[in-house]
C-alpha cells in the first residue's frame, strides 16, 4: 500500500479531502471516496497528508472554551499545557487518523489509531545503556513501541449534558517495561525477563459532567501516572529518549481521579489510587491519594502544576513511591518555550543490601547505613527542557537532567547522575516523525553505566514514529 503512494516531502501540514492536483480521480471517487476501496482510501490519507494540494481549504476553526492553545502541535507534541488524568476540558476532538478515514471516512466519535516506533541507538556501552530510557538495549536496532489505541473523547466543549468517554491501549514492544504493572500480565518482565513484551497500558473511562464549575472529568481505570512533563506513550514526548528523572518514576496507577476546570485559569484534581504500577488485586495494592493543582497565567505564557501523587503511609512494596512534582511552563516568544520539572520522592522501609530481608521481586533493596535491615530510600531530581520551533515540521530540544538516587533504590547505584540531550524532530504532513538524537550522562560518586563499569555514557539514538 506505501508503495503506491506517491511520497514526497510536505511543505505544510494537511488533512484535506480534495484530490491531490498531481493524483488526479474520476469524478464519482471525488465525489463519493467511500466508492474507493479500503487500502486505497488508507493511502489516500498518506498522500494528501505528504503532498497536500497547492491551496488547501479554508474551514472555521472549531469551537473552543477557554483560554487559547499556546503552542503549534505539530511540531510540537502538544498545543496546551498538559495535566494528566484527563482530556484538555474545552477542547474539541478535531484529531482525524489514516485507519479511521479508511474505515468509515473519520465520521465516528469513536476511534481507532496507532504508530509503529522502530529505533536504532550506538552508544560507549556494550551490556546496557540503564538507567537511560527507553534505548535500554545498547547498540541495537529494535522494535519500541507498536500501538493501538480505541477511544472515544467526552464533548468537553458543551455545557448542556452529561456526556462520556473511554480509552483502551495495546502496546508491544521492548517499551513494555516501562509501562508494566505488577498483576497486569508482568510475569513477563518480573519473572521472565523478556526483551519484548505486551501491555495492556490503558483501560479507563471517562465521565464529564458541565454543571459543577467549569466542568469536571472523572476517569476509572487505569490511567497514566498523573504529574510529569514525559509520557510513556512515544508520540507525547518531545525527545525519543527520557530523562533520568522519568526513567524511575510512577508509570501508571489505577483508581479513581476527578479533574475539576474551576475556571480558564485554575484546575485542582482530586484521586484515590491502589498505588503505583499495581493491580487492585495484588497484595502490594494501598489506598493512596493524589492532589494537583494547576494555574495558568492569562497570556497563556506560564503553566505551574504541582502533584502530591500516591501519597500513603509509604512502607515499602511494589513502587510504593511517596512522589511530590512541581512542574513549570514557561513561553519566552512564539517560537521558543521551557518546560522545568522537578520532584521528591522516598520509600520507607526499605530492605538493605545484603542484609537478612529479601526483597520484593522487581523492587530494589537500598544501601542503608552499617547494621540497618530496613532504611528510608530518598532520591530527587530536576530536568530541564528547551524548544525552539523551526518551522510548521521541525523543531529542536536541548535537556538538560539531575538525579540523586540517594540510596541507590531505584538504579542499583547510589550516586548522582546528570544528562545532557540535544534533539532535532522533523514531520513529513502530520503522520510520519523522525528524531534523531545526540545524548551524554555521568555517574558523579561511582561507576554506574555499563553494568558498573563505566561513569560516563555517550548515545547517538533515533527513532522513527509511523502513526496509522
Amino acid at each position: 500500500m506505501l508503495l503506491s503512494c506517491s511520497l514526497s516531502p510536505a511543505q505544510q501540514a494537511g488533512k484535506e479531502t480534495t484530490a491531490s492536483p498531481d493524483a488526479p480521480q474520476s469524478n464519482a471517487e471525488t465525489l463519493n471516496p467511500e466508492t474507493k476501496a479500503f487500502f486505497a482510501r488508507w493511502g489516500d490519507f498518506y498522500r494528501r497528508d505528504w503532498s497536500p494540494p497547492a491551496v488547501a481549504s479554508s474551514e472555521p476553526a472549531p469551537a473552543r472554551r477557554g483560554l487559547p492553545s499556546p503552542l503549534d502541535s505539530p511540531p510540537f507534541p502538544n498545543s496546551d499545557w498538559s495535566y494528566g488524568g484527563s482530556p484538555v476540558i474545552g477542547e474539541p476532538d478535531t484529531n482525524s487518523y489514516p485507519l479511521m478515514t479508511a474505515i468509515n471516512q473519520a465520521k465516528s466519535r469513536s476511534k481507532i489509531y496507532g504508530w509503529v516506533e522502530p529505533t536504532l541507538n550506538f552508544s560507549t556501552s556494550t551490556n546496557s545503556n540503564a538507567p537511560e530510557a527507553n534505548d535500554v538495549y545498547s547498540n541495537r536496532f529494535e522494535m519500541n513501541q507498536l500501538v493501538l489505541y480505541a477511544e472515544r473523547l467526552p464533548d468537553s466543549v458543551q455545557r448542556d449534558h452529561v456526556d462520556w468517554g473511554y480509552h483502551l491501549t495495546a502496546l508491544y514492544g521492548t517499551d513494555y517495561r516501562y509501562t508494566t504493572g505488577k498483576g497486569y500480565l508482568s510475569g513477563q518482565l518480573l519473572d521472565d525477563h523478556h526483551q519484548y513484551g505486551f501491555d495492556p497500558t490503558l483501560e479507563y473511562v471517562d465521565v464529564y459532567i458541565p454543571q459543577v464549575a467549569q466542568g469536571v472529568n472523572l476517569r476509572l481505570g487505569r490511567f497514566i501516572s498523573v504529574p510529569g512533563i514525559e509520557a510513556q506513550l512515544a508520540p507525547n514526548n518531545y525527545i525519543f529518549s527520557h530523562s533520568l528523572l522519568y526513567a524511575i518514576d510512577p508509570f501508571t496507577d489505577t483508581g479513581l481521579i476527578a479533574t475539576v476546570k474551576l475556571d480558564d485559569q485554575w484546575l485542582v484534581q482530586l484521586g484515590i489510587t491502589d498505588g503505583h504500577d499495581t493491580a487492585l488485586w495484588t497484595p502490594d495494592a494501598k489506598a493512596s491519594g493524589t492532589f494537583c493543582l494547576s494555574y495558568t497565567t492569562k497570556s497563556v505564557n506560564d503553566n505551574l502544576y504541582a502533584c502530591a501523587n500516591g501519597i500513603n503511609g509509604a512502607r515499602y512494596a511494589y513502587n510504593n513511591l511517596q512522589q511530590y512534582d512541581a512542574t513549570w511552563y514557561r513561553k519566552f516568544s512564539k517560537t521558543v518555550h521551557m518546560a522545568t520539572e522537578t520532584w521528591y520522592m522516598y520509600e520507607r522501609d526499605v530492605p538493605a543490601i545484603g542484609g537478612k530481608i529479601q526483597p520484593e521481586t522487581g523492587a530494589n533493596p537500598a544501601y542503608c547505613l552499617a547494621g540497618e535491615q530496613r532504611c528510608t530510600a530518598p532520591e530527587y531530581a530536576v530536568a530541564n527542557f528547551l524548544q525552539k520551533e523551526l518551522s510548521a515540521h521541525d523543531f529542536i530540544s536541548f535537556r538538560s537532567d539531575f538525579l540523586d538516587d540517594k540510596k541507590g533504590q531505584r538504579t542499583g547505584y547510589a550516586t548522582k547522575y546528570s544528562e545532557n540531550t540535544i534533539m532535532w524532530c522533523h514531520w513529513w504532513g502530520t503522520t510520519v516523525q523522525l528524531r534523531p538524537e545526540l545524548r551524554f550522562e555521568r555517574a558523579w560518586d561511582q561507576k554506574a553505566y555499563n553494568n558498573g563499569r563505566r561513569q560516563n555514557q555517550l548515545t547517538a539514538a533515533s527513532d522513527l514514529i509511523f502513526h496509522f
